[in-house]
């Protein structure tokens, strides 16, 4: 496998991870209120809801990262 081929996998692989993270979030909610539990407008995030939010960090990084490394790989060649 080429270089630009492992780019491209990590990159459509980190986008679809993404997307489906981001999807999983309430917005504006805590998760629980999502399930028909009351949340407040303001709390902290905790448990799932946090390790979610971390991972679409980590996830949106991680494809920047891919993009950038595409575009300037190339160059460096």
């Amino acid at each position: 496998m080429s270089l630009d081929s492992i780019l491209q996998s990590i990159t459509v692989g980190s986008a679809i991870l993404m997307s489906l993270a981001i999807l999983l979030q309430q917005r504006g909610a805590s998760l629980g209120a999502g399930f028909g539990g009351s949340g407040e407008l303001y709390t902290t995030r905790r448990g799932l809801d946090k390790n979610l939010f971390e991972v679409t960090i980590f996830l949106a990084i991680t494809f920047v990262a891919s993009i950038l490394a595409g575009l300037l790989l190339p160059s460096f060649r």
